[in-house]
């Protein structure tokens, strides 16, 4: 953990301070207004999940569950009111896991008590009684009928969050348990009106339909384009598909596992290192079927990161993704559970392409081809955004648990075959890329047209999203395998005119030259029946030299009595030894061409500047880095360390993590590391190189006055210098640097 993850994970254990007053109403939008007009009931403000958590560690759907029954609501003082009961019933009822004692201690006092817990549930074969646990409130082997099991069998494979009475009998008998259970509600909604759901449905249109759901999952729709909402509703494809086999791989921080962690009982996540062919599937010893016959989705959280896998469940899985049956023993078992895979990415997409494959971070059991071509879809997790505050909804959407359960009605639908009506898929793309794209299609169809009625350019948006996310885990299968590049599917499509139209993934069409970088451009023929290798799998250009560092301001006047040096790439300007004044007032300076043309081709830079706290030093350190990924070839990786001070006050100290977080979380995007480390002895500025170079700053990166215009907003060489400094400029031995 860098010094900035630690400084983040000490604030986030801090308690906000404003979780409990009230909260200020934002004000309703048209579709808003819209939303509780036809879904009245059913909807609830997103914002107020965070002002009745407090710190009870329960999912999203289980506090929407609580507004939902006391905050459904657009009426303000009815809202109000409803957050401040369910707080009650969170501070009264919820079983906090350093706390248990203290609420055992209330059940013996009053003989009964609700709770609010995780539940499991056993059989006991030897006495043939089922048994209950309460995880936080850490007690176990209380007797559960068999009819309450039977109504909520999810709680013999995994805990089942629930509203529970807690009785206390003392008993004198040797091995007996005190606790007896009065009653038990799984948290969930019943009696949903179906036909409601989709009437209403026709009220919006397709934009606002798609915001709704963008909404309902917490996200606000004006932080997104219409294909970050794509990406995002295609993560709940695995919950009103049957079988439905999703990977996401991209930069952490940008909400993967959020999806199956918080908005559906209907789905699990686990840890991609606690899985077993036993726990997932079937337990030989007790025939005990596991979590594929119980659950819409498993999801496997930081599943890249599992580097230990057994492969006996990687095949028992290869066969259950394939052909939606595993076999154990001398029994086969069906299910329908859909399987998600999230893992984080820790190079960006051209380095990838040109040294690996997007299946780089997998765990290598899972690089295997056969495996990876039961993948239905591929979300490019490159494209999504870091979370930050803005991108959560303050609007309305459904009540997570309600969405739950109209999208597992709807998993008996298919509305695979709902294209053909107007298009055609090529004959080269073989069956399992068909089903890939078909059932994705299927998916999407469902979320955004629950009717299967749609028009053709909404169908057509849809097939083109559904063709792509398969093409890129069919186009990563051929690069891993040359042995299947010999006849390769054409993804492209025919619309009733005749008219063929190819379908490219974003990262083919911006990184051509190392997309196909090692196929065999001979067998490309250019043939439109999927004979050879197709035209549209251009050849890769011949590898670039590292790019020259062209400057668009003025270069600065070489000082007197300076020694020049050759320059750290071609094309550069000339490189001395020695030192540089500038005057305040002094204006056509920039890092373009004050510091740029020494860091250069440099793979490691470290920058000394205690004072990186405000907004304006933060946007300075956000200029060079922008330089540095502007000027370095897309597929290398640059390291750079900045050492600075920590901001003691608590209340700028805040700001200051979540700024360098998110320059942090950019930075990673454009193929830059940046490690903060914090150093309260630094009073001298500098940057030092791996290329030999130590640049002795004077007053730092914050060198100019604030700008007082809109030229000097964008650009430095704009900004009058504040103050007058010196840049000493030093070569120093390599192995310093």
């Amino acid at each position: 953990m860098t010094d900035l993850d630690a400084a983040l994970s000490g604030l986030a254990s801090l308690p906000d301070e404003d979780i409990y007053v009230p909260v200020e109403a934002p004000e309703q939008s048209e579709l808003d207004r819209k939303i509780n007009q036809h879904f009245d009931g059913v909807v609830v403000r997103k914002d107020l999940v965070k002002a009745v958590r407090g710190n009870a560690v329960v999912p999203g759907y289980v506090l929407e569950y609580l507004l939902g029954q006391y905050a459904a609501t657009d009426d303000e003082a009815t809202i109000q009111e409803g957050i401040d009961n369910v707080r009650r019933i969170l501070a009264d009822h919820y079983v906090h896991r350093n706390e248990h004692m203290l609420i055992k201690a209330k059940i013996q006092q009053k003989g009964k008590y609700r709770i609010i817990d995780r539940v499991s549930v056993v059989l006991n074969d030897k006495d043939d009684v089922y048994e209950a646990s309460f995880e936080n409130l850490q007690i176990s082997k209380v007797v559960i009928d068999a009819q309450t099991v039977k109504a909520n069998e999810k709680l013999l494979v995994s805990g089942v969050w629930c509203i529970c009475d807690i009785e206390y009998v003392h008993n004198d008998s040797p091995g007996s348990v005190p606790w007896q259970l009065g009653s038990l509600k799984a948290i969930q909604i019943s009696g949903i009106d179906f036909d409601r759901y989709f009437e209403s449905r026709k009220a919006f249109t397709t934009d606002e339909w798609i915001d709704v759901l963008t909404q309902s999952i917490g996200l606000n729709p004006e932080q997104f384009s219409r294909r970050g909402k794509l990406i995002a509703l295609t993560r709940l494809i695995p919950f009103v598909e049957r079988n439905y086999n999703l990977i996401e791989l991209g930069p952490k921080g940008t909400g993967k596992s959020h999806t199956f962690s918080e908005l559906s009982p209907n789905g699990i996540l686990i840890s991609g290192g606690e899985v077993t062919v036993a726990k997932l599937f079937v337990n030989n010893a007790s025939g005990k079927i596991g979590l594929v016959g119980y659950w819409d989705c498993v999801a496997f959280d930081e599943f890249a990161s599992n580097k230990k896998t057994d492969q006996n469940l990687v095949n028992v899985m290869k066969n259950y993704l394939a052909n939606k049956s595993f076999s154990r023993g001398t029994s086969v078992y069906g299910a329908e559970a859909s399987m998600a895979f999230i893992g984080n990415t820790t190079h960006t997409v051209p380095f990838m392409l040109k040294n690996t494959d997007l299946f780089d971070e997998l765990p290598p059991s899972y690089r295997d081809p056969a495996w990876l071509d039961r993948i239905h879809h591929y979300i490019p997790g490159w494209e999504v955004s870091p979370v930050r505050s803005e991108m959560f909804s303050s609007g309305y959407g459904f009540v997570v648990d309600y969405l739950a359960e109209v999208l597992h009605s709807l998993r008996s639908e298919d509305f695979s075959d709902k294209y053909q009506q107007h298009f055609t898929l090529d004959t080269s793309i073989v069956t399992r890329d068909q089903d890939g794209i078909r059932k994705t299609f299927s998916g999407l169809m469902k979320l955004i047209h629950p009717s299967g009625e749609a028009t053709q350019d909404e169908i057509e948006e849809l097939l083109v999203f559904a063709i792509e996310g398969r093409k890129r885990v069919k186009d990563q299968i051929l690069r891993i395998d040359p042995t299947m590049r010999e006849n390769p599917p054409r993804f492209r499509y025919q619309d009733a005119l005749g008219a063929w139209r190819d379908v490219q993934s974003l990262e083919e069409i911006q990184y051509p030259q190392h997309y196909r970088r090692d196929w065999d451009a001979a067998s490309n023929d250019g043939d439109i029946d999927g004979g050879g290798l197709p035209a549209y799998m251009a050849p890769a250009v011949p590898r670039t030299e590292q790019r020259s560092a062209v400057s668009v301001a003025p270069p600065l006047p070489v000082p007197e009595n300076a020694v020049v040096v050759e320059p750290t790439a071609p094309g550069a300007p000339e490189l001395f030894e020695g030192f540089r004044d500038f005057q305040a007032g002094q204006t056509g300076v920039s890092y373009e061409n004050l510091l740029l043309p020494w860091l250069v081709g440099a793979r490691k830079i470290t920058i000394v500047d205690g004072y990186i706290r405000m907004f304006h030093q933060g946007r300075n350190l956000t200029d060079l880095l922008s330089l540095l990924a502007v000027t370095k070839d897309p597929t290398d990786e640059l390291e750079v360390t900045l050492e600075t001070i920590e901001e003691e006050r608590i209340e700028f100290k805040r700001k200051q993590l979540e700024m360098l977080l998110a320059i942090r979380n950019a930075a990673e995007s454009f193929g830059i590391k940046l490690l903060v480390k914090w150093d309260p002895t630094i009073h001298d500025r500098w940057i030092v190189t791996d290329l030999g170079w130590r640049i002795q700053l004077g007053k730092g990166l914050d060198i100019w006055e604030k700008p007082t215009n809109a030229f000097a907003e964008v650009r430095q060489e704009f900004r009058p210098i504040a103050k007058s400094f010196t840049v000493h400029y030093n070569r120093i031995p390599r192995e310093e640097a």
